[in-house]
């Protein structure tokens, strides 16, 4: 295979992604919309959905308008290089790109899918999961076509233009790819933040007073909060979820891709993770065509059918990337592999793991929904014993991964190499992200199914179709939400490695003895700020969740007839409310992702900003599993008691389980998945402004 030009695959997979994924979108289009009354509900939500959006890309934009002028002062200054401002540019919109095409064909197949499971079940599945699957494809598509565009034109420019700091051409490529992912990021925490409040303000103001207090059912026409919830499922669950790994995607590759120079890897260690993303990518498109059921299947049989795409993609992965290793990097280099391999594995792994504590086909869920039939107090005590003790197995995994992957690939003998094959662990993690967001993105699409059926009066079995894909979602959701956190620990142990990296580059070393008072002090700092994250944002879901509930009593006591059916609710005002309080509430918690590191390293020292990023990792990683599994766990223990166990819903039980998942609901959706990007964010944040936190430190 000498002289083939591998890494000619990234573009072409990308561009094979994107075309699958509109081929997808023109099916899910030609499918059965349903009666009038479920296309006038689903363009409600639509409508809804992108006020909504258009709303966050102006407010984001006016931040991207401030930092592009920033970052450009600081290339005139010599701080950066020049094209570090434009990519942090293209990667906000690629990233927010990534949500509007997500949460747009999202929007469009709800009430396709209730249509579909009027048929079958089997029929249903497809409809959502290929939704799913269009989100899925688009995000790896536009990732990699984001950073093979960059890659050639800095190829390009570097050829024939001086280097900076008397760097090598490689070496200049990957110091200014690193910065590349600060815009994706950005973007993923305001859109994972904003939509999150929104989503759960809307969801928890929804259950207190129309479940708990009315008594109505879930998804009822009368609740003058349901378009909102169903809204809420899109520009969270989706457009949030989509620009979140979307930046965790990109996020990987750039940062193995710098220490593959440190690794003395040359080209060849620069480009693998690039083509492996490629092949991840085909591996997914053949997984899709794993996906279906028979039409009595249970949640488990449901759980098999999307497992069959997971791990078919995986298997073609790990024999895939067996051969890329031994035809790029030689035989002598086959260390890689194993860490690649390795990466696959613990993904896998915390998948099935999180699937255990969240699924209520197990014992954990199961002793929650027990739990409530001694009330909410002992509902919330179960799930967070339960979400505590999901984080020990977790972190295991992650440990193993980066023990074995540091000296699989000949830690041992070179350092570098060791942090390389970390590194390379997460894009093996990640690489077939096409089709583990598919089965993560089609649980809001089935979830917003059941509202569609609920709302335009479908007859009860097919509610009870799109339930199963519903309570199967949540899985799948929790699942990826475990995958993209135990991602998130090993692309952010890179991303130190490589702001280290980038500090030995601009001619200084650290001290990073435990017993340097000023990296202790930032592995304090660091720690405790994911703590003041969670606070902030759980804090904005509570007091926009408080309006909501607010409005909707208001409705249901001056709306005449309103209870009785026979009033209209004002759908339009739930969502106006939620809307302003999300954009206001989401600016706090996303800068401080940004402005910690900065202030830590000019205040304190460089030693201490890394230790502020370990600290951060380190608590962000178990805080995040422990939520997003006690949220999910909290949500199916509901489910579970609403298909009749333990007296099924109305009962007082029931009503002690939807108290439990509305805690759970911000645990879950807002501030468990932002923890993710909100140490990603910051290890790029450091590596971005290094040189100038290094002229300004007090600390020279």
């Amino acid at each position: 295979m000498n002289g083939f030009n591998f890494f000619i695959l990234a573009p072409i997979s990308a561009i094979v992604a994107l075309l699958f994924a509109f081929f997808l979108a023109l099916s899910i289009m030609r499918k059965d919309e349903g009666t009038e009354k479920m296309k006038e509900i689903a363009l409600a939500v639509r409508v809804g959905a992108r006020a909504y959006l258009k709303r966050q890309y102006l407010g984001v934009g006016l931040f991207f308008l401030v930092m592009f002028a920033i970052l450009l002062w600081m290339a005139s200054k010599g701080y950066l290089v020049i094209f570090v401002p434009f990519a942090f540019v293209t990667g906000g919109l690629f990233s927010g790109l990534c949500g509007f095409i997500g949460m747009t064909i999202a929007t469009q197949s709800s009430n396709r899918t209730a249509a579909a499971a009027m048929k079958s079940l089997n029929a249903g599945l497809r409809v959502a999961f290929s939704s799913g699957a269009v989100m899925g494809l688009t995000v790896v598509g536009l990732g990699l076509l984001h950073l093979a565009v960059w890659y050639y034109f800095l190829d390009w420019y570097y050829t024939g233009h001086p280097l900076p700091l008397n760097m090598d051409k490689i070496t200049a490529i990957t110091s200014a790819m690193l910065t590349f992912g600060m815009g994706a990021s950005s973007m993923a925490l305001f859109a994972r933040v904003g939509g999150g409040i929104f989503t759960k303000a809307a969801d928890v103001g929804a259950d207190l007073v129309g479940k708990v207090e009315a008594g109505i059912p879930e998804d009822d026409p009368r609740n003058p909060a349901v378009i909102a919830d169903n809204v809420g499922d899109n520009v969270g669950d989706v457009a949030g979820m989509g620009a979140d790994l979307f930046e965790s995607y990109i996020g990987a590759i750039v940062a193995t891709s710098a220490l593959g120079v440190a690794a003395g890897l040359g080209v060849p260690g620069v480009t693998v993770p690039m083509v492996m993303a490629a092949v991840g990518i085909m591996a997914s498109i053949i997984g899709t065509f794993f996906v279906n059921t028979k039409e009595d299947a249970n949640q488990q049989a449901l759980l098999v059918a999307l497992r069959k795409g997971v791990w078919g993609s995986s298997i073609l992965m790990a024999i895939g990337s067996y051969f890329l290793v031994r035809w790029i990097l030689g035989v002598e280099h086959l260390g890689v592999y194993w860490s690649v391999l390795t990466g696959l594995v613990a993904g896998v792994v915390i998948g099935v793991l999180t699937e255990y504590y969240t699924s209520s086909s197990y014992k954990p869920t199961q002793y929650i929904a027990s739990q409530s039939s001694t009330g909410p107090a002992t509902v919330i005590i179960a799930g967070l014993s339960v979400g505590m003790m999901s984080t020990a197995l977790p972190v295991l995994v992650v440990g193993v991964a980066i023990l074995a992957s540091y000296f699989l690939s000949g830690g041992a003998a070179d350092f570098n190499a060791g942090l390389y094959g970390v590194a390379i662990s997460g894009v093996g993690m990640l690489s077939t992200l096409g089709i583990t967001l598919a089965t993560d993105a089609y649980g809001p699409v089935a979830d917003n199914a059941g509202g569609n059926a609920e709302m335009a009066g479908l007859p009860p079995e097919v509610r009870k179709r799109t339930d199963a894909l519903d309570s199967l979602g949540n899985t799948t959701a929790a699942t990826g939400k475990g995958f993209a956190i135990g991602s998130a620990a090993l692309t952010a142990l890179g991303l130190i490695a490589a702001f280290n990296s980038q500090i030995v580059l601009l001619g200084k070393t650290m001290n990073l003895s435990l017993l340097n008072p000023n990296l202790l002090v930032g592995l304090f700092i660091g720690g405790m700020l994911p703590f003041l994250f969670c606070s902030m944002t759980m804090g904005a879901v509570g007091r926009a969740a408080g309006m909501i509930v607010v409005e909707v009593r208001r409705q249901f006591k001056e709306i005449a007839g309103l209870m009785q059916g026979t009033g209209k609710p004002d759908y339009a005002r739930c969502v106006t409310i939620a809307t302003a309080a999300a954009q206001k509430e989401m600016i706090f918690p996303s800068l401080l992702a940004i402005a910690a590191p900065i202030l830590v390293g000019i205040l304190i020292g460089l030693e201490a900003e890394m230790g502020l990023l370990a600290g951060a990792t380190v608590t962000g990683f178990v805080l995040a599993v422990m939520m997003a599994n006690s949220g999910g766990a909290w949500d199916n223990a509901k489910k579970y008691i609403e298909e009749g166990n333990h007296g099924g819903k109305g009962s007082p039980a029931h009503k002690a389980a939807v108290v439990g998942d509305t805690v759970g609901d911000p645990f879950k959706d807002t501030s468990g998945p932002s923890l993710n990007i909100l140490i990603k964010l910051m290890s790029i944040v450091a590596i971005v402004f290094a040189s100038f936190v290094m002229n300004m430190t007090f600390f020279k």
